[in-house]
């Protein structure tokens, strides 16, 4: 796995992009309109910057899949992430559609535990690359990294059947959220 430099941003964008374009839970905050592929875009960009600056984006060695990684606990408000969110909101989500997000937002905070993480937020393989074992290996990397940093993994899923993936490599569903689709709330323990 390589640790992704700013310059791997586009790239990165690109990947997440076609892994997430029929996602339910992007489409459910995304505006849905004719710009819905820029949407898409700024959503992704927010999500770079946000693990960039306070977790880690990680590629695969063949740079075909990408995992970004926020340490929540690390998380600070400051100028520069204001400005993001601002974005985010005219880019992406659209203004009459922030209280949607917002409620969202505090339904699965309520629902992640307040002790330090790793929380998953994405993790993309490039489509032409799916079922070919690229992402399984990006994910044990995470698993390793996590492992040596003594966290737990967190992260939701609203794709059914990437449940039995994730189980497979030791994470447990612990909650779930029903939107207008089923969110799924899981948890990956490192070995003590």
């Amino acid at each position: 796995m390589i640790k992704a430099q700013y310059e791997d941003k586009l790239l990165v964008i690109e990947l997440l992009m076609k892994s997430f374009d029929d996602n339910q839970s992007v489409n459910y905050i995304i505006k849905q309109d004719h710009e819905r592929t820029q949407r898409i875009y700024a959503l992704m960009d927010y999500s770079f910057a946000m693990c960039y600056r306070f977790g880690e984006v990680w590629l695969s060695n063949d740079k075909q899949a990408c995992a970004l990684i926020l340490y929540p606990h690390q998380k600070k408000t400051s100028l520069q992430s204001v400005w993001w969110d601002i974005k985010l909101i005219f880019q992406s989500i659209g203004v009459n559609r922030i209280g949607k997000a917002m409620k969202r937002e505090a339904l699965i905070k309520k629902k992640q535990p307040s002790e330090p993480m790793v929380y998953l937020w994405f993790i993309g393989v490039n489509p032409k690359y799916q079922h070919t074992g690229i992402g399984s290996r990006l994910l044990k990397e995470v698993l390793v990294d996590a492992q040596t940093k003594g966290l737990p993994i967190y992260l939701e899923t609203s794709t059914e059947k990437n449940l039995p993936w994730y189980q497979r490599f030791g994470f447990r569903i612990y909650d779930e959220l029903v939107l207008t689709y089923v969110l799924h709330f899981l948890k990956y323990e490192p070995a003590k």
